[in-house]
């Protein structure tokens, strides 16, 4: 399963605010790593994780910058309401809408919602089953 994951921002401070408080929607946390980063999971030391900084990577490869390759990162929603929260929050601390919650055809029991975050991200929260309905 997964151990961490990351990605490289423009602006430590702004992608600072934009995941303090999606995090705290998620029932997650925001910790300071080294200068230039911190790691946004439930908690210091554990894991998974997401890296988030402004540190160039050294498996980049030539011409690599942050927001060249968007990446994608659904985080999991106790239900609706957190899947609300989490939209809502990321829409007043930088990010933008990318699709708004609700259910998703074909998507069973599902309940989501998209936003880009302020390096166009694309970060997701949602909830599934008996949380969905």
């Amino acid at each position: 399963m997964l151990d961490h994951t990351g990605f490289v921002v423009t602006d430590l401070a702004k992608a600072r605010r934009f995941y303090d408080a999606i995090a705290k929607t998620l029932g997650l946390a925001t910790v300071d790593n080294f200068e230039g980063s911190f790691l946004l999971g439930k908690g210091p030391n554990e894991f998974p994780y997401l890296w988030i900084g402004t540190l160039i990577p050294s498996y980049w490869v030539e011409g690599s910058r942050p927001g060249i390759n968007q990446m994608h990162i659904a985080f999991a929603a106790k239900d609706k309401a957190a899947v609300d929260a989490f939209y809502n929050a990321a829409l007043e601390n930088g990010g933008s809408d990318n699709g708004a919650p609700g259910p998703r055809a074909g998507a069973g029991d599902y309940y989501g919602a998209f936003v880009l975050d302020p390096d166009g991200n694309n970060i997701e929260a949602c909830c599934r089953g008996a949380a969905a309905r």
